[in-house]
């Protein structure tokens, strides 16, 4: 293949926005997984300075892919500038290098490339100023887009930490144990604890390669599951006196009031859905959450018979087919009317 135009300044190739498709740069999307790898390390090697992002509101996926990717960057001898549009949650912030990400509503600055981890869309990122760069968007959501010049969507992959994995071991570089750390954390939490999504045999070795490159499994789980501020718990305390079921339907809630009264963070919302989904019998469950600028956030999870993935798409959302969410504009009645309706049908076939 042609190797793209290089800038003069730095040797490494200059793709502004969607120019890039015209210099040969294909989309890697549909083609052989190797391809899409490949050229995203092609673009690695010939380039110097780079910038890594991910979706706002970062989950443990989301931080630990980042961190692990800077790492690898850095073995390259690459510049790797971390940013997000919010902050990176209190259980996360043990990780190693958590402290290089930056939050910032806009970025600005030359780059060789924007790499956008697991986005379905620029838009998911909130960020501003990524319009006139050479995106790369390595994803692995069922509802994953073809949006940048460089695509790397892998449906089947647990986490997008297992994405970098590859792109580490494709690169002959080392997982060295704070990388391994890191990418145990996108491997743990993705996947609920191995409960859901694209869990097989290779997320089993991964797992068991990342433990033996000097990951600490029992570590990495004191500090996701047993490391939540007090205002967690008041909220759940909040949730659970709002949670209703419906046969194998159950669904729970939180207003602003109760976000104040338990003086929660956004973070704090995170994982509440699963306690309904835990409930014997329950197939699928909703979390809805009020927001301050006028919406609801709703959180859907399943236990395997129902695609909550397709539901949130329909809504304007989108994740995997056990868990996925949306946002929904109106008040908190008017998005119960509209997720029970999808719901209920949903859970009546199960």
């Amino acid at each position: 293949m042609t190797p793209p135009p290089l800038n003069p300044e730095l040797g490494t190739p200059v793709f502004p926005g969607s120019a890039a498709k015209e210099h040969g740069v294909p989309e890697a999307n549909g083609n052989p997984e190797s391809d899409a790898c490949g050229e995203i390390l092609r673009i690695l090697r010939q380039g110097e300075r780079f910038l890594i992002c991910s979706h706002s509101r970062p989950d443990g996926d989301a931080v630990g892919s980042m961190l692990a990717l800077a790492m690898l960057l850095e073995q390259m001898g690459k510049q790797a500038h971390l940013v997000t549009a919010d902050g990176i949650p209190v259980l996360y912030r043990r990780m190693p290098g958590a402290e290089n990400i930056r939050t910032a509503i806009r970025v600005d600055g030359r780059y060789d490339a924007a790499i956008l981890l697991e986005c379905d869309s620029v838009e998911r990122t909130k960020l501003r100023g990524l319009e006139e760069l050479f995106l790369i968007n390595i994803d692995h959501h069922v509802s994953g887009r073809r949006y940048a010049n460089l695509n790397w969507i892998d449906r089947g992959a647990a986490s997008v930490g297992e994405l970098v994995h590859r792109l580490v071991q494709a690169a002959g570089a080392a997982v060295t144990p704070e990388m391994a750390a890191c990418l145990y954390t996108t491997v743990l939490t993705d996947t609920g604890c191995f409960t859901y999504g694209a869990v097989n045999e290779r997320t089993f070795a991964l797992a068991r390669g990342l433990a033996l490159a000097g990951a600490d499994p029992i570590a990495v789980a004191r500090d996701v599951f047993y490391s939540v501020p007090a205002s967690k718990i008041s909220l759940l305390s909040a949730a659970l006196a709002n949670l209703r079921r419906e046969d194998s339907l159950a669904w729970l809630w939180v207003t602003l009031e109760d976000m104040r009264g338990a003086h929660a963070a956004e973070e704090d919302c995170e994982g509440i859905v699963n306690v309904a989904l835990s409930i014997e019998g329950v197939e699928a469950a909703a979390f809805l959450r009020e927001l301050p600028e006028n919406g609801i956030r709703v959180s859907l999870r399943s236990k395997g018979r129902v695609n909550v993935a397709a539901i949130a798409e329909k809504l304007g959302g989108g994740g995997h087919e056990n868990a996925s969410g949306c946002t929904l504009e109106g008040s908190l009645a008017h998005a119960f009317e509209v997720i029970l309706a999808q719901l209920r049908p949903a859970t009546a076939r199960t």
